[in-house]
């Protein structure tokens, strides 16, 4: 077939958004372009994969067979992506860390002055990513390892806890509850909290948004929805919402936006800022860190374990 390997990972995206705009803004390229090549891959399958409608697209009995077979395909393109970038970094010594919020220097700077001490050669490029959306590890797919709090994890995926940190409520100042000393769960369940874009992994938002606590979602939620750290606090200095972050997150962002403020959160189950990673394909000098994260954390990796690998 004619068709580039390109196309069917729009393809596939275009099904599981339902939308040719959100699945344009989820893979960065104009609506106009990837409406084309879904045309065009359809007129060299000569099949139609997808009906329009005003709301969005649906698969066709044709398009939903074939998108078991575009699913492999295209998973298998990321696994041969991987491995060329992890066989890359592991010849120029560089490895690629992704965060979600403040720079893991700041956050995590012994782990990574452990790390720079045990491998003064190797290069820490940092990469700021966007909230999880869809699978965990496609969400990595342009970084060798994750700094974050805990995502959607499943068995390919490995886990290591650097820190657990408590969480706190962040708001506006003036809000009533900016006032507080500290604040219990149960006190804050029916606030208006933020609200997450819905291509977020629900695991992440309702973390966020105290969820495991309550049951289920807030009655109450911002109209404006974050996919990003920047959006988020960029809403929260603009209305009245609250959300929760880990204490060493909340603090840093107090400090360099004086219209926010952190207020202790007494009951809530605690974060587990860690390492995310591959399992079994990761580069020696992931390996490498995960098992100085190791040593230094007294939490054990979550899904599995991985042989630490000095390269």
């Amino acid at each position: 077939m004619p068709f580039r390997p390109t196309h069917l990972r729009y393809f596939v995206t275009v099904a599981e958004e339902g939308q040719v705009t959100s699945a344009a803004r989820r893979l960065q390229i104009a609506q106009p372009a990837l409406s084309q090549a879904i045309s065009r891959l359809e007129s060299e399958l000569g099949l139609q994969l997808l009906e329009r409608h005003a709301r969005g697209v649906k698969l066709t009995p044709e398009g939903e067979v074939f998108l078991a077979k575009a699913r492999v395909a295209v998973d298998s393109e990321l696994d041969a992506e991987r491995e060329a970038r992890a066989l890359a970094s592991t010849a120029h010594d560089v490895v690629k860390v992704g965060f979600v919020g403040p720079p893991p220097t700041i956050t995590a700077g012994e782990l990574f002055s452990a790390f720079a001490s045990a491998y003064p050669n190797a290069e820490v490029a940092f990469r700021d990513l966007p909230f999880p959306t869809g699978t965990t590890r496609s969400w990595l797919e342009h970084v060798d390892v994750a700094f974050c709090h805990q995502p959607e994890l499943d068995s390919s995926l490995l886990a290591q806890v650097v820190r657990t940190e408590p969480r706190v409520v962040i708001t506006r100042r003036g809000h009533p509850l900016s006032q507080s000393s500290e604040v219990d769960v149960e006190s804050v369940l029916d606030q208006t909290f933020i609200s997450y874009h819905p291509n977020v992994q629900a695991t992440w938002s309702s973390f966020d948004s105290l969820d495991d606590h309550r049951g289920g979602a807030p009655d109450s939620m911002t109209a404006d929805r974050a996919e990003t750290s920047m959006q988020m606090l960029g809403i929260m200095s603009s209305c009245e919402a609250i959300t929760t972050l880990p204490a060493c997150d909340a603090k840093l962002v107090e400090h360099a936006i004086s219209d926010l403020v952190a207020i202790p959160l007494n009951g809530a189950s605690p974060a587990l800022l860690s390492l995310v990673c591959s399992a079994d394909d990761c580069p020696p000098l992931v390996g490498a860190l995960v098992r100085i994260a190791a040593e230094l954390s007294s939490e054990p990796a979550a899904n599995g374990a991985i042989a630490a690998r000095s390269g």
